[in-house]
């Protein structure tokens, strides 16, 4: 009995003492081969993807998770009733609540500061502090889009270029202004999803496949359409740019990269699994990642090999809530999101497509 009770006043105080370095606030470091949960489930590495820690302590449990955007500093967090941020050099985000006009906004992260626009075509930039005094955190912008034929509503991204030009894609066109976006022209008939801009070219990734211009985005040539597909991603590396296109003919997503400035590629994902569910391809020193159905993985000689550096989700999902809130779907998987921001590299589970 006297060795039973010990037994029981140790346990307890070593519990005791555990719960005083505990917290609900703590998050964990997922090594490289734990499956991914089937949660919402945001994961961050700072050592070139060794290890990842969960960062979504501190975020509410039932808020469905709908976008993150990183910028070269700050990451905002989208979801369907709330708006977060954070700053990205932090051991741990401390999310704090943004008040935005629209919580389910896209973030873009411009020359001219981090701009917001919600899905009835409105655009905001936050407030800086160069701007005079007002009650707003964000304030309105580009409002001459509203009086045009653009159909704002449908505005898929805004990029601004080095020289000033603003870029604007809506869901069925890609309009040009020169004046500060007093003014706008019609370049042409097509849906773009995202632009990068190095060494006086620009590059697109839009429905046909990967498009380039080096006139600030008054011409377009396109160098990525072989099979028909769309460009499903646009990114600077160093010594050119990567993109993914989606091929029709093997119904796959492939990985690409340029080393003269976008006129030439050649394919890079030859030791991953033909997939068409690749979500995204970034840098992060020297290394690129990819996020694949399979999982994380990372390329030390741009793309010749390929380690997994964190496993994909292993069984199938229900969709999110904001894909479907009342009608009945078929289970479907989910893909990790790739994003860098300052020395951080990001993953988030997302449904297929996103």
């Amino acid at each position: 009995m006297q060795v039973t009770l010990l037994y029981c006043l140790l346990n307890f105080f070593a519990g005791d003492q555990a719960s005083k370095y505990s917290s609900s606030s703590e998050t964990k470091i997922v090594g490289p081969a734990k499956e991914a949960e089937a949660t919402n489930t945001i994961l961050q590495s700072k050592d070139g993807g060794q290890t990842w820690q969960d960062i979504t302590n501190g975020l509410p449990e039932t808020e469905e998770r709908v976008g993150l955007y990183a910028g070269a500093s700050e990451i905002y967090l989208s979801t369907e009733g709330a708006m977060y941020r954070s700053k990205s050099n932090l051991k741990t985000p401390v999310w704090e609540k943004v008040n935005v006009i629209d919580p389910r906004s896209r973030i873009d992260f411009n020359r001219s500061g981090v701009m917001a626009y919600t899905y009835d075509g409105h655009i905001y930039r936050k407030k800086t502090s160069l701007d005079p005094d007002n009650y707003r955190d964000w304030l309105p912008v580009y409002t001459s889009l509203i009086s045009t034929s653009l159909k704002p509503h449908s505005v898929a991204t805004i990029f601004e270029t080095s020289d000033g030009t603003v870029l604007l894609s809506t869901g069925k066109s890609l309009s040009r202004s020169v004046d500060k976006a007093q003014s706008w022209k019609l370049i042409q008939k097509v849906h773009v999803g995202e632009f990068v801009e190095a060494e006086g070219v620009l590059l697109a990734a839009a429905q046909k496949g990967i498009m380039r211009s080096t006139d600030n985005g008054e011409h377009w040539e396109w160098v990525i359409s072989e099979g028909g597909g769309s460009g499903m991603a646009i990114e600077r590396i160093d010594g050119g740019f990567a993109a993914i296109a989606y091929d029709t003919r093997t119904k796959s997503r492939r990985i690409f990269i340029s080393s003269d400035t976008g006129k030439t590629w050649k394919a890079i994902d030859k030791g991953l699994q033909s997939s068409s569910l690749i979500s995204s391809v970034k840098q992060m020193g020297s290394d690129l990642f990819v996020g694949h159905p399979d999982g994380i993985f990372r390329s030390s000689d741009m793309g010749k090999t390929w380690q997994r550096v964190h496993a994909g989700f292993g069984n199938e999902l229900n969709p999110l809530k904001f894909v479907s809130l009342n009608s009945a779907r078929a289970p479907v998987q989910k893909v990790f999101k790739l994003y860098v921001s300052g020395s951080v590299l990001y993953a988030v589970g997302v449904t297929p497509g996103c």
